[in-house]
Parts: structure tokens; C-alpha cells; sequence
């Protein structure tokens, strides 16, 4: 398995989201393209909500801060298909 990153995923999403736009791209793509935004958009959502959670955590506890590893990256299957 392929470990992915926050920013790649967004950066992926960036990408399609300029692909969209652009009048060249045929409508089996656009849809194509559009399904695997919605599946990042939900992905980058999810890791945002965690981390969100974690830092809400973290200012609750003030002075008696204690770290805890976050794994930033998301798994895919290594043809690149979820």
C-alpha cells in the first residue's frame, strides 16, 4: 500500500477541480473526475475533523500538554484505485 498525504490529496483535488473547469474535458471524464473528488473532498474532511478534535483536546488539558503521534497520511492500494 501507497501512504498519501494531506497535501497530496489536496493538491490531487486542486488538480481536478481545474480539470473540471476546463471546457475541454469530455463528460465520461468530468464524471470520472468528479467521483474522485467527492471521495478526497470526504477523505480531506475527515482528517481535518480529527485533527480539529485533537487540538480542541489539547487546548482543554492547558498546562499538562501531552503529545500523541498522528499519522498524517491515508492508505491506497498501490494500482492507485481506493
Amino acid at each position: 500500500m501507497v501512504k498519501i498525504t494531506f497535501e497530496k490529496q489536496l493538491s490531487r483535488l486542486e488538480e481536478i477541480v481545474e480539470k473540471l473547469e476546463s471546457e475541454q474535458t469530455d463528460l465520461d471524464a468530468a464524471v470520472k473526475l468528479f467521483e474522485e473528488g467527492i471521495g478526497l473532498s470526504q477523505d480531506l474532511s475527515k482528517k481535518l475533523e480529527t485533527v480539529k478534535f485533537k487540538v480542541e483536546e489539547l487546548k482543554k488539558k492547558g498546562t499538562e500538554l501531552s503529545t500523541v503521534a498522528f499519522d498524517t497520511t491515508l492508505t491506497e492500494e498501490e494500482d492507485g484505485e481506493e
